[in-house]
C-alpha cells in the first residue's frame, strides 16, 4: 500500500472513529513509527487532519472548500434533493435561489410557470435562460470565481427592496449552532437572502452534516424547511424537532 493509498484508507477510518492512534496505524498498515509520522505530517499540510499528542483526529473546522466545477462532479444525492425543492415551487411564486451546485440543480427542474427568480449565481442564470416562462433578475457586484456567485455591498443592495414567498438556500457545513459559509461574503449575502423570503428552505447533502466553518451564517431559528439525503443523526434529529423545521428526506 503506498502513501496516497494508506492516507485514505486513514480519512476513511477517521470518519467511523473520529481518532488513530500512531500504534494503532502502525499495525494496520505495517509501517514503521517513522513513515507513520510522514503520512500525518502530509495530511496535516493538506488540511486533512489535525495531529494530537500519539496519534490524529478529523479537524472540526473545514478550511478546505472545492471549486463549484468539483462540487458539480457529486451528483445523484444533490439531484435527488433538488428535484424534491423543484416540486415545492408552486407558479406564480417569487424566489430567490443562493448559489450553488444543489440549488443550480433545483434550477434544471423548474417546470412552472411565471416564476420571478433572483439569484447571484451565474450558472443558476445561464439555465435560467433557457426557460421562457421564467423572468430572472441577476445580482450584480465582484464575481467569485471558485464558486462562480457575484457579492459585495452591490449585491446586498440590490436585496434591500425585494421580498419573495420561498429562497432555497445552500449550505457548506451544518453544525450545532447553524449553518455555515465559508467566507465572510457569503455569510453576509446569505443572511440578506434570508431577510427577504417568507419561507426558507435549506438544501444539503448529510455530508454537510457536523461541519463547522470560519463563519456563521445563522442559527436554525429562520429555517422553515430542511430537504436532504438521509437520516439526520443525534443531536441533529433533536434539533430539528425543537426548532420546528419540517424535514424532507430524499434518498438517491
Amino acid at each position: 500500500m503506498n502513501q496516497e493509498e494508506r492516507i485514505k484508507a486513514i480519512v476513511d477510518y477517521l470518519k467511523l472513529n473520529a481518532k488513530i492512534s500512531m500504534e494503532k496505524l502502525c499495525s494496520m498498515y505495517g509501517v514503521s513509527y517513522d513513515t507513520a509520522r510522514r503520512d500525518l505530517v502530509k495530511m496535516e499540510q493538506d488540511g486533512l487532519i489535525v495531529r494530537i499528542r500519539g496519534g490524529a483526529m478529523l479537524p472540526s473546522l473545514t478550511k478546505h472548500i472545492s471549486s463549484y466545477k468539483e462540487r458539480l462532479g457529486d451528483t445523484e444525492n444533490k439531484r435527488s434533493i433538488a428535484f424534491a425543492a423543484a416540486s415545492l415551487i408552486q407558479d406564480g411564486d417569487n424566489l430567490l435561489m443562493d448559489t450553488g451546485t444543489t440549488t443550480q440543480y433545483t434550477a434544471e427542474f423548474l417546470m412552472t410557470q411565471n416564476n420571478v427568480i433572483v439569484t447571484n449565481s451565474i450558472d443558476i442564470a445561464a439555465i435560467l435562460c433557457e426557460k421562457p416562462q421564467t423572468t430572472t433578475h441577476l445580482l450584480g457586484g465582484q464575481l467569485n470565481t471558485w464558486h462562480r456567485y457575484a457579492f459585495g455591498p452591490r449585491a446586498i443592495e440590490m436585496l434591500a427592496d425585494i421580498r419573495v414567498d420561498k429562497l432555497f438556500l445552500g449550505t457548506c457545513g451544518i453544525s450545532t449552532e447553524g449553518l455555515f459559509a465559508p467566507t465572510v461574503e457569503e455569510a453576509y449575502m446569505k443572511r440578506e437572502m434570508i431577510k427577504r423570503a417568507n419561507q426558507i428552505i435549506v438544501l444539503a447533502d448529510s455530508a454537510k452534516f457536523d461541519k463547522h466553518l470560519f463563519h456563521r451564517v445563522c442559527s436554525f431559528d429562520p429555517i422553515d424547511i430542511l430537504i436532504t439525503d438521509a437520516e439526520p443523526k443525534p443531536p441533529f434529529d433533536k434539533i430539528l424537532t425543537d426548532f420546528n423545521i419540517k424535514l424532507m428526506i430524499s434518498p438517491s
